[in-house]
């Protein structure tokens, strides 16, 4: 048994903006058209129509605007509070994810479930707080390396010290965050040499924003973990959003928390 939502945003308890309102706007936005975007879609022109209309009218502001003549033709695109709307929608989903991931954690353990409200969501500049639990521990010197199982098959490996073990009261089946900044996260198509204190993750890249002169690129790996990376990639102009790649990062990177 799985936690699992949908999120929406909503107007006067109406339905406003939902994951397939938003790529409806987005198809239209691409295709310059209501009736391609619907045809993209596989919806009838009546349904999509009918979408946009309802968004419209329970938007503060237009959603859409017909350009008309010019070289192009005309056509429908979005305008600016449209894209900054989405923008927000985005964002917020996927926060909602990540608190809906969180509630994942305990699977069909309701006393699991109420340790995990009883715990303090952590508030990092790290993009990336993976829920996870501790599988080992395992003890050599001055350092520690622990086993964190994320989820479904998926396990990534920390090295932090052994004094933090003891400080931290860490013990094999706790609860825990795998906190790792998004700088430390580097996405590969073609597998990169690496050593054994790696962590290797492999997924579909969903999201790829540029932003100045860095790239941030989001992958969902196989069992539907969530890792940001961002970074200056040469090769940047090879990622598509849909391609398979992987996620590598060093154990060094990835801090406890609790």
């Amino acid at each position: 048994m799985e936690i699992d939502g949908r999120f929406w945003l909503t107007k006067g308890k109406q339905n406003f903006l939902g994951a397939g309102r938003v790529k409806l706007l987005e198809t239209i936005d691409v295709t310059g058209s209501i009736n391609a975007a619907a045809k993209e879609l596989k919806m009838s022109y009546k349904g999509a129509w009918e979408r946009v209309n309802g968004m419209n009218a329970l938007s503060e502001q237009p959603l859409i605007e017909r350009a008309t003549g010019g070289r192009g033709g005309g056509g429908t695109k979005l305008t600016l509070y449209a894209r900054e709307l989405i923008a927000t929608f985005h964002r917020l989903d996927e926060l909602h994810r990540q608190f809906i991931d969180r509630f994942s954690e305990a699977g069909s353990d309701p006393e699991r479930l109420a340790r995990i409200l009883g715990r303090t969501f952590l508030t990092t500049s790290a993009r990336n707080q993976i829920p996870a639990v501790l599988q080992s521990i395992d003890i050599h010197g001055l350092h520690a390396t622990l086993t964190l199982h994320l989820s479904g098959q998926e396990t990534i490996r920390s090295t932090i010290s052994t004094k933090s073990v003891e400080s931290m009261g860490l013990v094999v089946g706790c609860d825990l965050y795998a906190i790792i900044k998004s700088t430390d996260v580097m996405i590969f198509t073609t597998l990169p040499s690496s050593d054994a204190t790696d962590n290797l993750l492999f997924g579909i890249i969903e999201t790829i924003k540029h932003i100045e002169d860095n790239i941030e690129i989001t992958l969902r790996s196989e069992s539907g973990t969530l890792i940001v990376a961002l970074g200056q990639y040469d090769t940047a102009q090879n990622f598509q959003v849909g391609m398979q790649a992987g996620a590598l990062i060093s154990s060094i990177h990835i801090i406890i928390g609790l």
